[in-house]
């Protein structure tokens, strides 16, 4: 079965296509990640974007759903060098992807692909599955709109409250596309764990009498996030903030800060950040927006930088007890550096 990607640059590849035909489009985006590709593609912030491994076998282990991050593959597609067809376990990607209704493509030159995206940015694209029809393939992804404006966290919330119960401290977490491994993480630390949806107004979330606010991950621009961002603005010193990925774009939005969008992002599992501390630690990241250093308010800290590019990775502010991490301490699929160090520390200081 044959495939094509094509991009709004012109740039239009054929390959062998895998899942079923069809057409997905959304932005293509790359990460460096060597394992956890079920992780990848089943990460809710993924939702909106092509996902393309730069790693260059894919799915040697077959498909293990334990470790998911959500119920489903968010990806709008897959693009992959290679794929085991002869994998270790059963599913394999492309018996998951086929069976689930899912498009891809392998074949292709993706060293290529990354090379490109990472001296012109990332680009829209559309996959073909079934097609070799380049110029078609092109069309369909200059016809996209960029990725900041759809609003893509309505489709990856909760539609409604659900609890985790435990018997420790009350977290209030509003899902903006929250993954398992967060959740699971808060509840081994014992955290009765209550979830809202992305709408949830602040007097919902204080009905829960929350021991600290949890802003998740989430996919698209953090400033279509109205409500959470809403919500942080008028919770900040009430309780303390904790952010994620999205979740620090959110509280530094609502803070008054500034974010924008990366050139083509932090995807991968060997992404090195630096404490306030000067120790250095490795993380999985999957983020194509940051926050804008310089708008930062008074009272904010910079505690954790990105070593590559200097970009921020963490910040905290003291006195409105609002501690935030860009990265993605849970560590699913990749190192668990910051598991300990980060989740550890944020529980044992909530009052």
């Amino acid at each position: 079965m044959k495939a094509v990607l094509g991009l709004e640059d012109g740039t239009f590849v054929v390959g062998d296509g895998f899942g079923v035909e069809g057409t997905c489009s959304g932005e293509l985006v790359f990460t460096t990640q060597m394992t956890g590709y079920m992780e990848a593609l089943t990460d809710p912030s993924y939702a909106g974007q092509l996902l393309m491994f730069t790693y260059p076998l894919i799915g040697n282990y077959g498909v293990d759903q334990q470790n998911f991050e959500s119920p489903k593959v968010h990806a709008q597609g897959c693009v992959a060098r290679e794929i085991a067809r002869v994998p270790a376990a059963r599913p394999s990607v492309a018996e998951y992807f086929e069976e689930n209704g899912l498009f891809g493509i392998s074949g292709v030159d993706t060293r290529s692909l990354t090379i490109k995206t990472r001296m012109v940015g990332t680009l829209r694209a559309s996959l073909i599955v079934g097609s070799d029809d380049g110029d078609e393939a092109v069309r369909r992804a200059r016809a996209i709109s960029p990725i900041g404006d759809v609003d893509l966290i309505g489709d990856v919330s909760c539609p409604e409250p659900y609890r985790i119960a435990g018997p420790g401290k009350r977290i209030a977490v509003i899902d903006l596309g929250v993954k398992r491994h967060i959740l699971e993480s808060l509840g081994h630390r014992g955290a009765d764990i209550h979830v809202f949806p992305h709408t949830a107004a602040p007097d919902e979330v204080m009905a829960a009498e929350p021991d600290a606010l949890f802003i998740s991950n989430g996919p698209g621009d953090p400033r279509r996030a109205t409500h959470a961002i809403r919500c942080v603005r008028d919770l900040t010193g009430e309780v303390p903030v904790i952010g994620i990925c999205m979740g620090i774009q959110v509280a530094a939005l609502a803070l008054g800060a500034e974010t924008y969008k990366m050139k083509f992002g932090h995807r991968g599992t060997n992404q090195p950040v630096r404490y306030k501390d000067g120790s250095i630690y490795i993380t999985t990241q999957n983020h194509g927006f940051a926050v804008d250093e310089e708008t930062l308010p008074e009272g904010c800290a910079v505690s954790y930088r990105n070593v590559n590019d200097g970009s921020v990775e963490g910040f905290e502010n003291r006195d409105l007890a609002v501690t935030c991490v860009q990265f993605h301490p849970e560590a699913h699929g990749g190192p668990r550096d910051t598991e300990m160090h980060f989740f550890d520390r944020i529980y044992r200081e909530i009052p």
